[in-house]
């Protein structure tokens, strides 16, 4: 089995490395527009092979996607990355054009391949790579909400000071710091809702803090997080090349679902080996359908801006 990652920065390096390191797949390349850098990453990546006893095969290229023919997963990481005080809105102009650059020249080479958009802003970017290649839904999917939903089980785990992999919690809606609805209601320590443990007081921080994870540490760092970025993405890419079936809340085309029409926006999804096998309807309450619908007008808005690329 072999992933392409189109972007050989934090996320693009990180998720190489990961897919490599637990045997996700057989190859992996990494393609960058840079000369010798995503060469370089790939070399630094396979030199870990002695010490930490993974097999995969890493290799990197320049621009040239003769290189990645025959994926069986494309993933979209390139673009610029948000510096502090941006917002992934501001980044729309700029990246729209390199995604639909990226999707148009893989497609050339692995006809059938699934592909897994990381690029900000990620909604609307999965919603450019469907409208550009025509391609059915199921094989466009954006990563957002899998790295929301590992934000929200990290501050359910401070809060309850329980391990994070007995947490069960969902983040659905918009990849933004204020289109994102984290799913306390149905939150869950071991099966018992977390309500049952903490205060409402502390539920809406934790839904709070949330929500601007990813700004947070684009404070803190200077630039966008990688680690778990790169590992939600490979979280991913696993349960499409194993075909987990596992639910993952994804970013992928609405067609009446949650009272949604043509737009991209996350929804929990059952993701296996054809890529998005079943959107999961959930009960929302009042509040979470009003969250829901203010959500997905934030993100309808930002599509406007796409009318000349998809011209």
């Amino acid at each position: 089995m072999k992933v392409t990652i189109v972007g050989a920065g934090n996320v693009g390096a990180t998720c190489a490395d990961v897919i490599a390191y637990r045997g996700i797949a057989s190859e992996v390349v990494v393609l960058d527009i840079k000369d010798g850098f995503a060469e370089g990453k790939a070399m630094d990546i396979s030199q870990c092979a002695a010490n930490t006893g993974f097999n995969t095969k890493v290799s990197g290229i320049t621009n040239d996607y003769s290189k990645t023919a025959n994926s069986d997963v494309v993933v979209i990481t390139s673009g610029i990355p948000r510096k502090p005080g941006m917002t992934r809105e501001e980044l729309i102009g700029i990246n729209a054009g390199i995604v639909k650059s990226v999707v148009d020249n893989v497609l050339k080479h692995s006809p059938n391949t699934i592909v897994v958009v990381v690029s900000n802003p990620m909604d609307t970017m999965t919603y450019l790579a469907l409208k550009a290649t025509g391609l059915p839904k199921n094989r466009i999917i954006g990563m957002g909400g899998a790295l929301d939903s590992s934000r929200f089980k990290y501050y359910l785990s401070k809060a309850l000071d329980k391990p994070i992999n007995d947490i069960s919690a969902m983040v659905i809606g918009g990849h933004g710091d204020t289109t994102m609805i984290p799913l306390t209601r149905l939150a869950a320590y071991n099966g018992i809702p977390v309500s049952e443990f903490l205060s409402q007081e502390q539920l809406d921080k934790v839904a709070a803090d949330t929500m601007v994870g990813g700004a947070t540490l684009t404070g803190l760092l200077g630039t966008s997080a990688w680690y778990a970025p790169g590992a939600s993405v490979a979280y991913l890419v696993d349960s499409i090349l194993n075909d987990q079936k596992k639910m993952i809340a994804c970013s992928v085309m609405l067609e009446g679902e949650y009272g949604q029409n043509d737009i991209c926006i996350g929804v929990p999804c059952i993701i296996g080996k054809n890529g998005i096998e079943e959107i999961v309807s959930i009960s929302l309450d009042d509040k979470e359908k009003a969250a829901f619908a203010k959500s997905a007008d934030a993100v309808r808005s930002m599509n406007a801006d796409l009318k000349s690329v998809l011209a």
